[in-house]
């Protein structure tokens, strides 16, 4: 029996903002990362931007990417940065600390979208040292 996963703009994420996040208190959450080609398209937008989008519509506070240098896929195919060629499609993580509830709410909008893309979960304490 399937699950039925309701659209991205139904879903109301409990929004955790950094002003709720308290200083040097230690929290339990995961780091959800995203793993795309830097040129992967999804409804005319790179991947990693609208993963990006999503997750600011759906309230999450932050998100960042990061391009590889190398890497290979599932496929095989070694894509690394040239001296003259800087614009090969280079894997790209997109990365978030999110709270258990605001990432399965990120998941299940990524998922009824159809995006092809490898996620990680990674259970993770964090907190901020200092002011925001």
């Amino acid at each position: 029996m399937s699950k039925h996963i309701a659209p991205p703009h139904v879903v109301q994420p409990q929004v955790v903002q950094p002003h709720d996040i308290q200083p040097q208190v230690v929290q339990q959450g995961l780091q959800l990362s995203f793993y795309c080609h830097q040129r992967a398209r999804h409804n005319g937008s790179l991947v990693f931007e609208w993963l990006l989008q999503q997750a600011r519509h759906l309230g999450i506070g932050g998100g960042s990417v990061f391009r590889a240098t190398a890497g290979f896929g599932r496929h095989g195919v070694l894509h690394q940065e040239q001296f003259f060629d800087l614009a090969d499609d280079l894997p790209v993580k997109v990365e978030f600390l999110l709270h258990e509830e605001q990432a399965q709410t990120l998941l299940e909008a990524v998922q009824s979208s159809g995006v092809d893309v490898l996620y990680v979960r990674i259970p993770v304490s964090f907190a901020v040292l200092g002011k925001l």
